[in-house]
């Protein structure tokens, strides 16, 4: 497939994942994702031919226009929508599927300085969620999801959904339906109240003569845990 039936399948990419877009005439103006997919396209051709600098070059004019920063040297497949893009970062040694999504302030990162491959695989159908840093050379499997905010440094199964810093996997089973962060579950709050419900299951089974012992300490908890907030005012 030729680079200018990539940019096309890009553009029409857009009309197919993003239900705000009214008009073809939109797309010249409100899609700085679609635009630095298209300069990436143009540079990445380029980089394939052994040139650098002019590669180099094209990329520094769309990280200017657009604030999102592909390496021209990066593997980008078919399809891949950046939504609103600002601030997007993509590796020099990144590989990225088919069909993927990836959402503002996304960090596609690496961790060492080592030469050879040291940014993420993002394998088909994967969903990045705003904010999220995927960082070093690890894979996230085919249509896995990242949480907004979430910070990966390790490898995420295909059929899964990752979140958190570091990012722990929620659940496995492929959904077809988009990352939708208003169900996915506090999973720090969920931890405190189980270790709150379970403090006070042991509390109750501790004889009378104890239990006095404890609200003992407890209080001298208290005291120094007041005296510790007062002493951040």
């Amino acid at each position: 497939m030729n680079v200018f039936s990539l940019i096309k399948e890009d553009f029409l990419n857009v009309k197919r994942n993003d239900p705000a877009l009214h008009s073809t005439f939109e797309l010249f103006f409100n899609y700085p994702g679609l635009w630095a997919m298209l300069f990436y396209r143009l540079a990445n051709t380029l980089y394939k031919k052994g040139l650098r600098f002019i590669p180099r070059f094209i990329s520094g004019i769309a990280l200017f226009l657009t604030t999102i920063d592909i390496h021209p040297a990066a593997n980008i497949g078919r399809r891949v929508f950046i939504d609103h893009g600002t601030g997007v970062v993509i590796g020099e040694t990144t590989v990225i599927g088919d069909d993927v999504i990836i959402y503002q302030q996304v960090t596609l990162g690496g961790v060492s300085t080592s030469k050879g491959k040291r940014h993420p695989t993002l394998e088909n159908n994967v969903v990045v969620g705003a904010g999220s840093k995927i960082l070093g050379n690890i894979t996230l499997g085919e249509n896995s999801k990242v949480g907004a905010n979430s910070v990966v440094v390790k490898d995420v199964p295909a059929d899964s959904t990752a979140i958190g810093i570091p990012a722990r996997v929620l659940k496995r089973g492929y959904d077809k339906t988009p990352l939708s962060h208003n169900k996915i579950p506090d999973v720090n709050k969920e931890i405190f109240e189980y270790l709150l419900k379970r403090i006070e299951v042991l509390e109750d089974a501790l004889p009378k003569t104890k239990q006095e012992k404890v609200k003992e300490k407890d209080h001298k908890l208290e005291e120094l845990y007041d005296n510790f907030i007062h002493s951040m005012d």
